[in-house]
């Protein structure tokens, strides 16, 4: 059995298509609908999208007004324990050196007794000591005179074994200080080149007030003029000390700086035109036997 044909030039199901049992075909190009079916209706403006749920809407206005609570009660603990710590680090102010009875401000508080310090707790000892130096001459060694112990000095370990360096200040430089005379057969003689051997230094202070009477000296100055001189004898005392820490470990007693007579050389200040008489050498010398032996 051959297809059939509407008047309409549409092809025409065949007798055993239903005509629900698909759905219409489509329109052709400039053709008619479908006879029985209406044209579908023009679409006009901009789809309109459906309202939002009124219940999921007042759930979120809740969750929100919630999540502030939350917030601001976080920041109010924030800065209450801001404060508390701002509290525990202020520094406790202690205005004596004990606790006062019977002072308070009323609260019934008990003062803190870590912050008061301790009654007859001495300080700790001050290691650091910034006098100490290391010498690169023997001159250097006349320090220990001023108090400066010497790095690079032999360590004391008794007078027996010591090596020894002698020195002394005058009444017109008393912090400058000359090296005086050791004779070289001494067991604690040393060499200028061998100052890290020496442990002892003997040191000459002279004694404020122990001027005698000036001894009136001649002499003849460069330009062949003649001048006088006043020749002061004073008094020196002698002390020994360990090179390496400057400590005290000895005393050699009261050396005399004699004026008998007046020396065929001099140095003498031209301003005052007075010179100093130099401690005794055999004195220096006993002294230093018997501390040394």
């Amino acid at each position: 059995m051959s297809d059939s044909y509407s008047p309409y030039g549409e092809q025409q199901p065949g007798p055993n298509v239903t005509p629900w049992s698909g759905p219409p075909a489509a329109p052709q190009q400039g053709g008619y609908p479908p006879y029985g079916q209406p044209p579908p209706a023009p679409q006009y403006g901009t789809p309109v999208p459906p309202a939002p749920n009124k219940s999921n809407q007042g759930l979120i206005i809740g969750l929100v007004a919630g999540a502030v609570v939350v917030v601001l009660a976080l920041c109010g603990a924030g800065i209450g324990l801001l404060l508390a710590n701002d509290d525990d680090d202020k520094p406790v102010v202690a205005t004596s050196s004990g606790p006062t009875l019977g002072t308070g401000d009323g609260s019934g508080s008990t003062p803190d007794t870590a912050a008061v310090p301790t009654p007859g707790a001495a300080d700790p000892p001050n290691t650091n000591d910034n006098n100490s130096m290391t010498a690169r001459y023997s001159s250097d060694l006349s320090n220990v005179c001023e108090g400066s112990p010497i790095l690079n000095a032999a360590p004391y370990s008794g007078p027996a074994s010591a090596k020894a360096y002698a020195f002394s200040n005058n009444p017109g430089r008393p912090t400058s200080w000359s090296s005086k005379y050791v004779p070289s057969d001494k067991p604690y003689y040393a060499k200028s080149e061998d100052y890290q051997k020496v442990s002892v230094v003997g040191c000459l202070k002279y004694e404020e007030g122990s001027e005698g009477t000036p001894k009136k000296c001649q002499y003849k100055d460069k330009s062949d003029k003649q001048v006088t001189v006043d020749y002061v004898s004073s008094r020196y005392t002698l002390t020994f000390h360990a090179a390496k820490t400057a400590e005290r470990i000895g005393d050699g007693g009261t050396v005399t700086a004699p004026t008998s007579r007046c020396p065929s050389f001099i140095s003498y200040d031209k301003a005052t035109m007075r010179a100093y008489a130099t401690p005794d050498a055999g004195t220096i010398e006993a002294a230093m036997d018997k501390f040394l032996s």
